[in-house]
């Protein structure tokens, strides 16, 4: 699998060209992502073209009716590699014969990585080539370890958003589509303690947060912060497990389709139509300081 190793003094990256994932980062001179493996065999995948699962796992447009899997595919794809230094790299992926088998519309995605000492930025584009309005969701799922350094207990860690969050937040049913129902945030003012239970019902999410950014921090220890730009919504999931495990943190632009919905794919609720020659961008940053 080719891989781009990006290094800027003790700051390194990898990134894969299958999915464009980040596979690895090291900041701060410690490893801040999950390493994958059985509990669960990915780093950080990006979904596209849609967010979540739809209902039936299809995608329905036109008429028509076409498989899609929960996420999508382009996690799944190879990105070719357009430019590449010690420190950025920039992949695209298109549609093809395959991909328009799911997803039936022309497109170019974009992601550029950016490295620092302190920091790594991902910049993603996505242009509508074709002459119809291209319907979309798009969302990064990166995974950081939690603990994020050895021996310290998860129950020390926290997250701090940029501002209040009073909710509420949304849950998934059984069958992982939204729970249009409601619940009560267990963020408190800016503050959210972590513990698993918060994810024995799976994942919490956030569909209006005021946040564009938060730390991810433990008491005396390291801190991680993350800041997005161009994602509505905002996802938080963890698979309790007594051992090394991670936390999710997920700035998403869509989300599953809600319970009871199976309309037009072009009028899902959360997703967005990119009219032709458009090009619609995000960003997000992870910084940290200790």
């Amino acid at each position: 699998m080719d891989i781009h190793r990006l290094h800027s003094g003790p700051a390194e990256a990898v990134i894969a060209a299958t999915g464009a994932e980040l596979q690895s980062l090291r900041l701060g001179g410690r490893d801040l992502l999950w390493g994958a493996g059985a509990l669960w065999p990915r780093h950080a995948p990006l979904l596209f073209p849609i967010v979540g699962r739809l209902k039936g796992d299809l995608l329905r447009h036109g008429g028509e009716t076409f498989p899609l899997p929960r996420h999508g595919f382009a996690r799944d794809r190879d990105f070719a590699l357009l430019e590449g230094t010690a420190t950025t790299c920039t992949v695209e992926l298109r549609d093809d014969e395959a991909s328009r088998a799911a997803y039936p519309f022309p497109f170019v995605l974009r992601v550029a990585y950016t490295l620092n000492a302190t920091s790594l930025r991902m910049d993603l584009s996505l242009r509508n080539p074709g002459a119809a309005p291209l319907p979309a969701s798009l969302g990064l799922h990166p995974a950081f370890r939690w603990p994020l350094a050895p021996g310290l207990p998860k129950a020390a860690h926290r997250l701090v958003f940029e501002t209040e969050e009073p909710g509420p937040l949304q849950r998934l049913t059984a069958g992982g589509l939204l729970d249009p129902t409601p619940h009560p945030s267990p963020i408190q003012g800016r503050e959210l303690p972590l513990c698993e239970a918060l994810f024995a019902e799976d994942a919490l999410i956030f569909l209006e947060p005021r946040s564009r950014g938060l730390r991810f921090e433990a008491e005396g220890g390291p801190a991680l912060t993350l800041r997005w730009d161009g994602f509505p919504h905002l996802g938080l999931w963890a698979k309790p497990d007594p051992g090394p495990a991670f936390l999710c943190i997920e700035p998403w632009e869509g989300h599953a389709d809600p319970e009871g919905w199976d309309g037009d794919f072009a009028d899902k609720p959360g997703s967005f139509l990119l009219p032709p020659g458009a090009t619609r961008r995000w960003s997000l940053t992870l910084t940290t300081d200790s």
